[in-house]
């Protein structure tokens, strides 16, 4: 008993200490935009947290649940023309478009989960696909939504009340910055909750969690749920950002490789992984793209797909396995 009580406390203190560092890095991120005046820097920057958040968001399912989607650009989607039609058709401010965004993005979570959660394995992964290219099929004839066309922001004075700032790109920074901070923050709060350990054991093996009196279905869907809101804030924000939204731009195929590949690589079903993943491939992916994209030979896939590679060979763990301390901790 002294044994497990000393271990108790001791896990308990590794848990305040990882949540210190947190607050320790997002302080010290907020201050950075003190000391970037390059406009091309601060979208890297906040591209780079922005993708940070969605491959959380895309990690409580699929890293812990174990539930490999590849079609979350379809509630990245959801949240982006959520909002977008709401501020623009009917005036409705985007602070409340991402909530309305993120609830609706849930809710066809849960509607799609009560379908695809029977199939396992690759065949859960291929749905998600499907569904999700069904769904820019759908936008993109939709005309109120402007189908192939689009969705263009009307421009205004800059503001935090319409999340738009035209001439300082700060606020934009702060806005993602208090995003990613609230992901994670509910995902460490969930990782050593109740439902964060039925996560993991269905991951790890369905029927024995099922024998051992976990819901495998209700685990799925609060998964789905979470991840699902989250991406669609996402998704929502990314609208305000650039201020016009496409099908292309907001549900392609390209959007679930980018939110799952910063989980993968950085070390997928841990609480830093889709950190340090999103901070090394999403500067490699612009930079490789504005620098070498523009020859139309396709230079900047090649280099970005052999880095990819290179990290997966040399840490098919993930890039958290460099940090031991942090690595034993999200894997506990």
């Amino acid at each position: 008993m002294a044994d497990t009580a000393i271990a108790m406390t001791a896990f308990r203190r590794d848990r305040m200490r990882e949540l210190g560092l947190a607050a320790v890095l997002v302080v010290a991120a907020a201050i950075v935009p003190r000391f970037v005046r390059d406009v091309y820097t601060m979208n890297v920057l906040i591209l780079t947290l922005l993708y940070a958040a969605l491959a959380q968001s895309w990690n409580i399912l699929s890293g812990y649940c174990g539930q490999i989607s590849l079609g979350h650009a379809l509630y990245f989607g959801l949240g982006a023309y959520a909002t977008s039609l709401l501020y623009v058709h009917y005036g409705v401010l985007p602070w409340i478009g991402l909530a309305v965004g993120g609830t609706l993005a849930a809710l066809v979570a849960l509607a799609l989960g009560a379908m695809c959660f029977r199939l396992a394995g690759h065949y859960f992964t291929i749905a998600t696909i499907v569904i999700a290219e069904i769904g820019m099929t759908l936008i993109h004839n939709w005309d109120y939504a402007g189908a192939a066309m689009g969705i263009q922001w009307p421009f205004g004075p800059d503001s935090w009340a319409t999340l738009q700032f035209a001439r300082d790109k700060t606020p934009y920074f702060h806005f993602v910055l208090g995003l990613f901070a609230v992901t994670w923050l509910v995902t460490w709060f969930i990782e050593e909750s109740r439902w964060g350990y039925w996560w993991r054991a269905v991951k790890d093996n369905a029927e024995a969690a099922e024998s051992l009196g976990v819901t495998i279905f209700s685990s799925k869907m609060m998964a789905a749920a979470i991840s699902a809101f989250f991406t669609a804030a996402g998704g929502g924000f990314y609208a305000a950002f650039l201020s016009y939204i496409d099908p292309e731009s907001v549900l392609s195929f390209r959007i679930s490789l980018l939110m799952a590949l910063p989980a993968v690589i950085g070390g997928i079903g841990t609480l830093w992984g889709p950190v340090i993943g999103a901070a090394v491939l999403i500067p490699i992916t612009e930079v490789t793209r504005s620098f070498i994209g523009g020859t139309g030979a396709g230079t900047d896939l090649i280099v970005y797909g052999g880095l990819i590679m290179l990290i997966a060979l040399a840490r098919p763990e993930g890039l958290l396995s460099l940090l031991p301390r942090l690595s034993a901790r999200s894997r506990s």
